[in-house]
């Protein structure tokens, strides 16, 4: 059934949020307006590009893609247009009156929060057009697909208040403008400057010619001037572009308001030629891992300047997402589908060249950058640490990029690299020692390093929740296997060993003791070489998984296999002696319950009964 010439319909609720929170939070940056709309008529223009390979009758004899932006003081309005793809009815309900992406929600939440101010979310949530209503009262699109007929033109029109009109209108000309009608107090937008320097500043290097009405003496003369340099900037020499140029493409790429950490610019020339623009931002989008791995933008791919596709994920791994840029390759044969794409030798070369030089931008900083290279490991130091898994070719590589707490630091800020520590590990240490944690003070407070303080051997600190997990692919650096100070047993030298001996001989009533009064609740007791201050602890078998990791995935919905712990323990402590020399059956299980439980709260582990431990806990303490 044909939908209506002319309908009234309401905004989706999340629409109706997006445009409040617009609205009302970005008074401060209400100039961005301008740079998203213009960015939306560049995708049009490219898409049109991508498309007209196929089919050259879209072009329609007006092959010279560009964007307008002309303003009429006495309407109040400001107007950008483009002679791009343009759009259906459904496709302007779909882009405008609906939002499909799941990534919303999570801008309504940060937008909600403390980040409700920051501009940099708009575009990277795909909501920029509406920001447009941060000026204007009114704003009316009209649109016609290329492959349209002039009578299947669309207008969309409203005031951002919850509904909005469609009907089907007349339009000659193909593409898209949206009309804004300025509020009352905008009128510094109605000056040619003001939009003139705006465009410069956000959408210079935008491919496509950005034209203005021209003036002499005040007066329009009836001909467009282009005012944005409109050109490929990765195409030119780097001799030809400046920091600012390069600055001011990446706020353009990626709707950033922030300078971007670090770039790399290359060109490869041979039998497969490609250039190369890659940006590392400052500070992580906000889906980088919620949902980040499924929503990443990933990287432009343009073949001899003509657009192909946005977010094209074949040219980087997962694990480095978070990197935006330009690949513009000369040889990849046009009419290449999105299929086939991930399957093409050449695009395999394009993807392991692009991860070659974002690994040499990230070790230039390590080596000459510190402080910015500091800035890196808090904003992206978790997400690399994916590749260790994802990419086996550059896992040693990737190994040395990565930064860890260590017990020879000064807190959890203070780092090492695995460099580091294997340069000062101690004669005849054959292993680098690591702990897992859910935070800083767990790991360096646990008692299973108690042993390892007295010997001097540093452990590395680990509490991030993918250490445990990138930790089991990694498995050695330099040749020192990595061995956790919680699982199985500690190398000991013949001294110790006798000495371990000695004291599970004399705890044997002890041992026995514990495990009758414990029952199923442990797989076994044993005499801690761990231990030289702390009553107890759990030791885990090589190829368990740490208490605190086992919590998070159960609590993430995860069915994991129950595993009895074996408790260590240090005979010499007084609460073992106390529960050595108790009499009372009922006064000593709670004592080898609660030596049990601190152990499970110490490695991180869930209590099955929290009730239960504080009564108990009480009743000792007023025995006491």
């Amino acid at each position: 059934m044909n939908a209506p010439a002319t309908e009234t319909r309401k905004f989706e609720a999340e629409v109706a949020q997006v445009l409040h929170l617009v609205t009302h939070s970005l008074y401060s940056h209400k100039e961005i307006f301008l740079r998203e709309l213009i960015s939306n008529a560049s995708d049009a223009c490219d898409k049109l590009r991508f498309e007209s390979l196929g089919k050259p009758e879209l072009l329609g004899g007006d092959g010279e893609l560009h964007i307008d932006v002309s303003w009429d003081e006495a309407a109040r309005t400001i107007t950008v247009r483009d002679n791009g793809i343009g759009m259906t009815r459904d496709e302007v309900v779909a882009n405008i009156g609906t939002i499909a992406s799941s990534g919303t929600r999570r801008f309504l939440e940060a937008m909600s929060g403390e980040q409700k101010a920051d501009a940099r979310l708009i575009g990277q949530f795909g909501v920029g057009f509406y920001s447009a209503f941060v000026v204007a009262d009114k704003v009316t699109v009209l649109t016609r697909r290329a492959d349209a007929p002039a009578g299947e033109g669309v207008k969309w029109e409203s005031d951002g208040k919850g509904e909005y009109v469609l009907e089907q209108v007349e339009q000659t000309e193909r593409g898209t403008a949206v009309i804004l009608h300025l509020k009352a107090d905008e009128d510094e937008f109605l000056k040619a400057w003001q939009l003139k320097s705006l465009i410069r500043k956000y959408s210079d290097h935008v491919a496509f010619p950005i034209r203005m009405p021209k003036e002499e003496d005040g007066k329009p003369t009836g001909e467009w001037e282009t005012v944005n340099d409109a050109s490929a900037l990765w195409a030119k020499p780097k001799s030809e572009i400046s920091d600012a140029d390069y600055i001011g493409f990446y706020k353009s790429l990626g709707h950033d308001f922030n300078d971007p950490l670090a770039w790399t610019h290359n060109r490869v020339e041979g039998s497969q030629s490609f250039t190369t623009l890659l940006y590392i931002p400052e500070q992580p989008p906000f889906d980088l891992m919620m949902g980040g791995r499924d929503e990443r933008k990933g990287l432009k791919l343009y073949i001899k300047r003509v657009f192909i596709m946005d977010a094209a994920e074949e040219l980087l791994p997962n694990y480095l997402r978070f990197v935006r840029g330009v690949v513009d390759a000369d040889d990849l044969p046009l009419n290449v589908s999105r299929e086939i794409l991930q399957h093409n030798r050449q695009l395999e070369r394009i993807k392991a060249a692009c991860v070659k030089r974002v690994l040499d931008l990230i070790e230039k900083l390590a080596k000459d950058e510190p402080e910015k290279f500091a800035t890196f490991c808090k904003a992206f130091g978790n997400t690399l640490k994916e590749g260790i898994s994802e990419d086996a070719s550059n896992r040693e590589r990737i190994a040395k990029l990565l930064r860890f707490a260590s017990t020879k630091g000064d807190g959890a800020k203070q780092t090492v690299s695995l460099d580091d520590y294997v340069g000062r590990m101690a004669v005849g240490q054959d292993a680098i020692w690591y702990i897992t944690a859910d935070s800083y003070a767990a790991a360096a407070g646990s008692p299973q390093l108690e042993a390892f303080r007295a010997k001097g051997i540093e452990v590395l600190l680990m509490f991030d929740r993918i250490d445990e997990w990138m930790v089991g692919y990694l498995g050695e650096y330099e040749g020192k296997k990595l061995r956790n100070v919680a699982k199985g047993e500690l190398p000991l030298d013949e001294a110790d060993k006798q000495k371990q001996e000695e004291a599970t001989k004399q705890a044997e009533p002890l041992l026995k003791k514990l495990k009758e009064l414990l029952g199923d609740r442990v797989g076994d007791v044993k005499v801690s070489a761990r231990l030289t201050d702390s009553p107890s602890c759990l030791a885990l078998s090589d190829y368990e998984m740490a208490p605190h990791l086992a919590r998070l995935l159960r609590e993430a919905g995860q069915e994991l296999p129950e595993s009895k712990p074996t408790l260590e323990i240090n005979p010499q402590h007084t609460l073992l002696k106390r529960v050595e020399a108790e009499s009372d059956a009922t006064k000593a299980k709670d004592l080898a319950t609660l030596l049990l439980e601190q152990a499970e709260i110490a490695a991180g582990a869930q209590l099955a009964d929290p009730a239960a431990f504080v009564q108990r806990m009480n009743r000792v303490l007023l025995d006491a």
